[in-house]
């Protein structure tokens, strides 16, 4: 590698009104539905490839006021880099021969490239004009689309050197087997031989037809009769059965692939499910670039494919999915995913993940900022990604210390609401203890507010705050009341305590822990003396009860929660931190 997209900017391009993008080699689009992700590939493939043959009336943005856009722009930089991908000084010969005059230089020295693609609507002949232009600076992001082209700066070829490749979400080798224009088309349209060799093939091949009409009596008998054309030609006729192409030219027009455990019982793509199907697609992409890459190498000229996928995931198990990520990720050029898979993303370098949130109903892009050292990214890999890879998808995240918040908030959470935190986008996480700067590093980084509801025994809200405090200085982040915030329990309280003394919802507590000691037996005599004996408990022997529990009785009092056997009002089985909480959730995310 030599070269790289690094900086992509769109303006007036579907959702996004005004947006920039900074792109490493491998880059992963997360976010939820309507984000923006599908609208960067389309503005890169616009840029880049052949969208504009597909541009519509719908790509052109309309704002909070109805309002369409004049036009579409979108900016591309193109640096050279090193064979690790760091942007070094200037572009090899080979590039140079490939962008020639277009190649500008910073004040530093570094070169880069620009392309803008400007798209407008055709007010004589109806449709749409795209133009190209090359651009003598990469502006301040304030104004950029201002800058204004020069026509005589337009450029009218294309670099096929650079080839836009899309990988479509709704892949399917089995339809593209019979499409010349598919990427396992080119690839079976690029077959050659010599001559030499298809003579020799095409004797084998006949070879074959003989003895497969021969050692056949229907088509032996077919043939007989259609020998019978030859009256129509004064007797010059004859029929030729080829059950085999019998030229090799003609090999494409029947090709299949066939797979399975073994070549024994393997069978044609189509009896094969869509998770395979998908999967065969996207490596057809691999053997297209892998086989342009060859012939340009031998013609010594220039190529760095930029491939770009959408949900790639689609049909395929966790592994399977992990698997082909590392497929893509080792491919040639540059690639571009969008996903909603956590299986997937935990597999990515954090760096590399570019989340795209709506701030005040617009697109915007977030990633982890450089604020993030070695060690900052390798807690967060292995306390985040490799468990909670979900949390990358949540529109909110609620944090609280053990293993009791766990299983009964998220019932909280209905019983408050009416409707699943998992309905609303809200991802609710214990962090084992008072771990929470990963959590948090990495939500508001990446433009997903995080709440949290700590524990307020001991010294627990001094330890907490002062982890905050060191989040603001280490990385830079405000953690503003737009993306953060944080509860406590009442003063000297675990959730044990908040649960007794404060809610007072021993009824729900006693229940959770019958079914916890009787293991929900159904023997009603059994139930009742554990009933029984239970009720007769303090509220300090309850406490100590439940906190030698934590483990069992907690997965009980949720299904308690739910069923809420005394019919309790709204909230009233909800502490108010988390009542706090949730209302602060649901500012962030209109829920």
């Amino acid at each position: 590698m030599n070269i790289l997209v690094d900086q992509v900017r769109i303006a007036g391009f579907r959702g996004i009104a005004n947006l920039e993008i900074s792109l490493p080699r491998v880059a992963v689009l997360i976010g939820t539905n309507n984000a923006g992700k599908t609208s960067i590939i389309k503005a890169l493939q616009l840029a880049l490839g052949d969208y504009s043959r597909s541009l519509t009336e719908e790509d052109f943005h309309i704002d909070g006021e109805d309002h369409g856009s004049e036009c579409i722009i979108v900016d591309v930089r193109i640096v050279a880099t090193d064979e690790h991908g760091n942007r070094v000084q200037a572009f090899e010969n080979e590039w140079i021969l490939e962008f020639e005059d277009i190649i500008q230089s910073e004040a530093d020295g570094h070169q880069f490239v620009v392309i803008r693609t400007k798209c407008e609507r055709d007010k004589i002949k109806g449709g749409f004009l795209t133009s190209r232009f090359w651009m003598e600076t990469w502006p301040d992001f304030e104004g950029w689309a201002d800058v204004k082209v020069i026509s005589k700066r337009k450029i009218s070829k294309r670099y096929d050197a650079l080839p836009f490749i899309s990988i479509d979400a709704q892949r399917d080798i089995h339809q593209e087997l019979r499409e010349k224009t598919s990427y396992i088309g080119k690839v079976l349209s690029s077959i050659e031989y010599d001559e030499k060799d298809v003579e020799e093939l095409e004797k084998m091949v006949a070879d074959i037809n003989e003895k497969a009409v021969a050692k056949s009596e229907p088509l032996s008998e077919l043939k007989t009769h259609l020998d019978s054309l030859s009256q129509s030609f004064e007797g010059n006729g004859q029929t030729e059965i080829t059950p085999f192409p019998k030229k090799i030219r003609d090999l494409s027009k029947r090709f299949t692939v066939h797979f399975g455990e073994h070549a024994s019982n393997s069978f044609s793509m189509e009896y094969h499910g869509m998770g395979t199907r998908s999967w065969a697609s996207m490596l057809t992409v691999k053997a297209f670039t892998e086989l342009s890459a060859k012939k340009h190498e031998e013609e010594v000229e220039p190529f760095f494919p930029i491939i770009a996928a959408e949900e790639p995931e689609a049909h395929l198990h966790p592994n399977a999915q992990r698997t082909l990520y590392q497929q893509l990720a080792d491919s040639r050029g540059q690639v571009l995913v969008s996903t909603h898979s956590p299986f997937l993303a935990a597999m990515v370098n954090l760096p590399d993940l570019r989340s795209m949130v709506k701030v005040d109903g617009k697109n915007c892009v977030k990633q982890l900022s450089n604020a993030f050292d070695p060690e900052d990214l390798l807690i967060l890999q292995r306390e985040v990604m490799r468990f909670r890879g979900e949390v990358l998808f949540a529109r909110a995240i609620v944090l609280f210390e053990g293993v009791t918040e766990e299983q009964i908030v998220p019932a909280m959470f209905e019983h408050y609401f009416g409707f699943s935190s998992f309905v609303a986008g809200v991802t609710c996480i214990s962090v084992a203890g008072k771990n929470y700067a990963p959590f948090i590093k990495l939500g508001c980084s990446l433009g997903i507010p995080v709440c949290v509801v700590s524990d307020n025994d001991g010294n627990t809200k001094s330890s907490v705050e002062s982890q905050i405090a060191n989040i603001k200085k280490d990385t830079g982040l405000e953690l503003n009341a737009q993306e953060f915030q944080i509860y406590f329990l009442s003063d000297g309280n675990d959730i044990e305590a908040e649960l007794v003394n404060i809610l007072k919802i021993n009824p729900e507590l006693i229940e959770a822990l019958v079914l916890s000691e009787t293991k929900g037996s159904n023997n009603p005599k059994y139930v009742e003396a554990k009933q029984k004996e239970l009720s007769t408990l303090d509220s300090e022997a309850l406490l100590e009860k439940l906190r030698g529990a934590k483990a069992s009785y907690a997965g009980f009092l949720a299904d308690v929660i739910f069923r809420n056997p005394q019919k309790r009002e709204k909230g009233t089985l909800v502490p108010d931190a988390f009542k706090a909480a949730f209302e602060q959730v649901k500012g962030w995310i209109s829920v």
